[in-house]
C-alpha cells in the first residue's frame, strides 16, 4: 500500500509509512489546495528534523511558526495552523502515548479492535478535527489505508461510499484527483448557487 495524494513520492511516502504525517496532513486540509495540505508533513519534518508528536508539541512555537513561513510556505494561514498542528501533535502525544495509528487501532473497553463508530468518535475528540475531517479521515483509512474496523463505512457516511469521488479518501491516482477536484469544484457552485452543497 502507497498513497498517492500529493503528486510527490517523497511526500506520500511519508504520508503512507508515518500515520502522525496523515493526519497532520487531513488537519491542513483547509483553505489550501488537497497536494500542498498533504506535502506539509514532509516540510515541517525537513525543517523540524523530526516527526516526533512529544518533539513537535513542545517545539518553540515562535520558531515553529518561522518554520511553516518559509518557502514554500507549509500553509497560507502559517500562525494559525502551526498552533492547531501541536495542539494536535500534544494531543496524540498525551492522549495516545505518542502514537497517531493508536486512534484508530488501539483496542476499545471490550479489548476488541475499534469499531467505525468509535475510531470516529475518537478523531472527533482531537483539536481541529470537526464532524466533517473526521469522517473524510474515517474514510481514508478505509478505502486505502488498511482501517478495517465494523462499520467503518457507515461511520464515515458518504464519504464512506464505495467508488465515490468526494475527497482525498478517494484519491489513488492523477485521474481520480481531478475528479474528486471536479466533484468539490461542483458542490462550491452549488452552494454558492443556494443550491446547499456540501
Amino acid at each position: 500500500m502507497t498513497l498517492h495524494i500529493t503528486g510527490d513520492a517523497a511526500a506520500d511516502q511519508l504520508l503512507t509509512d508515518d500515520p502522525l504525517a496523515l493526519l497532520i496532513g487531513m488537519l491542513l486540509d483547509q483553505q489550501v489546495a488537497m497536494e500542498t495540505a498533504f506535502a506539509g508533513p514532509l516540510k515541517i519534518s525537513e525543517r523540524a528534523g523530526t516527526l516526533d508528536a512529544a518533539a513537535l508539541s513542545t517545539f518553540d512555537p515562535e520558531a515553529f511558526t518561522e518554520l511553516f513561513k518559509a518557502t514554500p510556505a507549509v500553509h497560507r494561514f502559517p500562525g494559525s495552523m502551526a498552533a492547531r498542528v501541536q495542539a494536535l501533535c500534544a494531543a496524540v502525544d498525551q492522549d495516545w502515548g505518542g502514537d497517531a495509528s493508536a486512534i484508530w487501532t488501539r483496542p476499545g473497553a471490550s479489548g476488541e479492535a475499534p469499531d467505525g463508530a468509535t475510531v470516529l468518535k475518537r478523531l472527533k475528540a482531537l483539536p481541529g478535527f470537526g464532524e466533517q475531517k473526521a469522517k473524510i479521515f474515517l474514510a481514508l483509512l478505509g478505502k486505502q489505508y488498511g482501517y478495517a474496523g465494523e462499520g467503518w463505512r457507515q461511520a464515515a457516511g458518504a464519504y464512506g461510499e464505495e467508488g465515490s469521488f468526494r475527497s482525498v479518501a478517494d484519491i489513488v491516482s492523477p485521474e481520480s484527483l481531478t475528479k474528486v477536484r471536479e466533484y468539490k469544484r461542483a458542490m462550491k457552485a452549488e452552494a454558492k448557487s443556494g443550491g446547499g452543497g456540501v
